[in-house]
């Protein structure tokens, strides 16, 4: 065996493993304490740039689904009003057949007719005062909706819907209905009947849009959740194996600390020889 003074080999070998198994320990610990496999980037650089990109895009689908869910409550807002319309026009195409028949006097007419009246006017003040932020649904207002519902700019990441539904007493041709007399009262039947197919109608094309608004917040769950599923395997820390790696470590340390100080006392068999 050969005795240096000047330089101590196995000493300096020590002292880079050392150093070596210090970086990969403290690489170990930060990744338990943050939690990411990527907590220093120069470790994984392709990986980072990924995973940072896929942050980017869940934030952008998380927005994307706020925006349907709220597409979703502008369609729900239009469909409730309507369908509290649909009720009015039952109530008062019940009353007008009530008032075709000689069963009811004049006197009792005209007390349906009061609630008849009320019941129009209630259905007008609906259609007027129904809508979502600054913008009339039913009052014939025509305006054109984009929705974004996905990240990027083109025509595929919008569903577009035009809103001109009108359900006024005077669009729905009932303005003039009345049941103060028999004959009123019949023509009434069938002007509700034709009010009635229309409210049905406007009620399908706000129901069509939200079932294709539904359908978009449910796809974008998912990709959110499979996106999230892969980001989450590039940049998320394996604790069980980061736990590992850290208590292996520092073990290590221990091991190369005595070795170490094994090879410092090597330089003073040195002094035997000279003795």
């Amino acid at each position: 065996m050969s005795l240096r003074i000047s330089t101590n080999m196995s000493s300096i070998g020590i002292q880079n493993a050392m150093h070596i198994n210090q970086r990969a320990t403290d690489k170990a610990v930060k990744n338990v304490a943050t939690g990411s496999r990527l907590s220093n980037p120069g470790s994984d650089v392709s990986g980072a740039a990924i995973a940072d990109q896929m942050k980017a895009e869940l934030a952008s689908m998380g927005a994307a689904r706020r925006n349907s869910e709220d597409a979703v409550s502008f369609v729900s807002i239009a469909e409730g009003s309507l369908n509290e319309q649909s009720n009015i026009l039952m109530r008062m195409r019940e009353l007008s057949v009530q008032a075709a028949s000689d069963t009811y006097s004049k006197t009792e007419r005209s007390m349906m007719q009061k609630e008849f009246g009320e019941i129009r006017s209630e259905l007008d003040r609906i259609a007027k005062s129904t809508r979502f932020g600054s913008s009339n649904l039913l009052d014939g207002s025509s305006n054109n909706f984009d929705f974004q519902v996905g990240t990027r700019g083109d025509v595929n990441s919008r569903i577009s819907f035009k809103s001109d539904s009108n359900t006024t007493a005077d669009s729905l041709d009932i303005d003039g209905a009345s049941v103060s007399d028999k004959g009123d009262a019949v023509d009434s039947i069938s002007s509700i009947d034709k009010a009635m197919e229309k409210i049905a109608q406007q009620r399908a094309g706000f129901g069509a849009v939200q079932s294709r608004l539904e359908s978009a917040d449910n796809t974008l769950g998912s990709q959110i959740e499979n996106l999230s599923i892969a980001r989450s395997r590039i940049a998320d820390a394996d604790i069980a194996k980061e736990v590992s790696d850290m208590r292996r470590g520092q073990i290590l340390q221990q091991y190369q600390a005595s070795a170490l100080a094994q090879a410092n006392e090597q330089s003073g068999l040195a002094l035997k020889l000279i003795g």
